[in-house]
């Protein structure tokens, strides 16, 4: 059975990725970095599985489209 996807906040991403906040909400308005999810009407986090694909290559980033998923 697969474990769950974790959901990261934000101050474990800016310590996972080195990055700053601004960096991070600049890149993500750029589509180069992943965009966050609302887990709740105050809160977002991070799928931590997309900030994984990110750090092992940033450059080579793209966000996984629908059929990626599927196969």
């Amino acid at each position: 059975m697969r474990e769950p996807e974790r959901i990261i906040r934000l101050r474990t991403v800016l310590s996972r990725t080195g990055l700053s906040r601004s960096t991070i909400y600049r890149k993500i308005a750029e589509g180069t970095f992943p965009p966050q999810i609302r887990i709740s009407v105050n809160g977002s986090g991070w799928h931590e599985s997309d900030i994984n694909r990110w750090i092992a290559d940033p450059v080579a980033w793209r966000p996984k489209r629908e059929f990626d998923a599927v196969r």
